[in-house]
């Protein structure tokens, strides 16, 4: 009997031994914490400049939580929260939304790659914030006013995305669901991208379009018409490249195009003080081109180089009829590593704009009605000294 026993306790351990080779699991705790101090020219109506405390020119401060487990047979379960918040005032990112960035759930395959479901960034998001765009699709309008119109749709709530890799080409599919009875267009997403590497080059191309419910968007109250079926575009298409030309420096362009039907883009474009435009554009399309460099000078100094130069068609002029305009904006960036996981930067960046895109710059007072209601200085100078730590 006692023989038996022992036995049956042994046999126990071997079964919990397995058990948990088995079914490895891992929970991350990570983030990153980013400010600066940051000099602006035109920063507000009456062409007032402004130095104060910012978020990072590059990244929000996020706080996240990530894990997996071995379901064995080289197949894990995932997930991850991740949290955006603002260290100078301790504010959500997105105000009552405690996941802003990221919330999701699904599985992982060696062979076949990841299926999640959740609110996950947009494939778009993936490549030309990891990849492409030289500023990661930055923060502070003058670095990323090519995304300002369209940022919002960087995140897709309600979604599946399916990312995988064979041989060098890169599949990132998501779709979004409306989640809105008795329709299942308005409010929904598809997007995808590719993109391959070989040796010192990668290449990429994506495409994402979201459907709108038009009510309420500024579009819809205007006086010079409106849009009557729900279900209003928006739509992103990009073709970059990226060469890494010696071990120390790589080379990054591309072309973004986006066209928006929902008269969204219009007011999304602009800067805070800026003049209130009427309603907004229902075909407003925006073609830009960007440059970038990132040069390893030494090994804790890392020098990034920024152009982006825009066209837009169709977009609303201050006095409320549609034209064109340009807008161009240069950026360098210096980084230098204190450590693995801290950094010392400095950045400085200049931008402007003519024609549409002149009422996106912060305005002028009306000296009769006392409001800012007319185009003030088309252009923006701005520096910015900061610290960033990731743990």
């Amino acid at each position: 009997m006692k023989k038996v026993l022992i036995s049956s306790a042994v046999g126990a351990l071997f079964a919990v031994a397995a058990s948990s080779a088995f079914a490895q699991s891992s929970v991350t705790l990570y983030g990153l914490v980013d400010t600066a101090i940051r000099y602006q020219t035109n920063a507000a109506p009456d062409a007032k400049d402004l130095i104060g405390m910012t978020v990072g020119p590059e990244t929000h401060s996020r706080w996240g939580l990530r894990g997996s487990e071995d379901l064995g047979g080289g197949l894990s379960a995932i997930f991850r929260l991740e949290n955006g918040f603002e260290v100078n005032t301790g504010k959500l990112h997105v105000v009552n939304t405690l996941f802003s960035r990221q919330a999701y759930v699904g599985l992982s395959s060696d062979k076949w790659g990841a299926l999640t479901f959740g609110n996950q960034y947009a494939p778009m998001y993936d490549t030309m914030g990891d990849i492409f765009d030289p500023l990661t699709v930055g923060d502070y309008w003058q670095d990323s006013w090519m995304w300002n119109g369209i940022g919002s749709y960087l995140t897709i709530p309600n979604s599946v995305k399916y990312k995988a890799t064979y041989r060098g080409l890169t599949i990132d599919a998501a779709y979004g669901f409306s989640n809105t009875p008795g329709s299942v267009g308005n409010g929904s997403t598809y997007a995808v991208e590719l993109m391959y590497a070989q040796g010192p080059m990668t290449l990429g191309a994506g495409f994402q379009q979201t459907s709108l419910s038009t009510s309420g968007t500024p579009f819809s109250q205007g006086t010079l018409g409106s849009l009557t079926d729900n279900g209003a575009k928006i739509n992103m298409l990009h073709l970059s490249g990226a060469y890494q030309i010696t071990p120390t420096v790589r080379l990054l362009a591309g072309w973004l195009r986006a066209q928006d039907h929902t008269g969204t883009t219009d007011f999304n474009m602009q800067q805070g003080g800026a003049p209130q435009l009427f309603r907004g554009s229902p075909n407003r399309i925006d073609d830009t081109l960007y440059v970038g460099a990132n040069w390893q000078a030494t090994g804790p100094l890392l020098f990034t180089f920024a152009g982006y130069y825009g066209h837009t068609r169709n977009a609303e002029r201050l006095d409320g009829t549609l034209g064109s305009g340009i807008n161009y904006s240069a950026t360098v960036l210096a980084e230098y590593s204190l450590s693995r996981r801290t950094e010392v930067y400095g950045t400085v960046d200049f931008a402007r704009g003519n024609g549409a895109f002149a009422a996106d710059y912060p305005g002028t007072t009306n000296p009769t009605t006392g409001a800012v209601d007319q185009i003030g200085r088309t252009n923006n100078v701005g520096a910015a000294i900061g610290l960033r730590t990731t743990f």
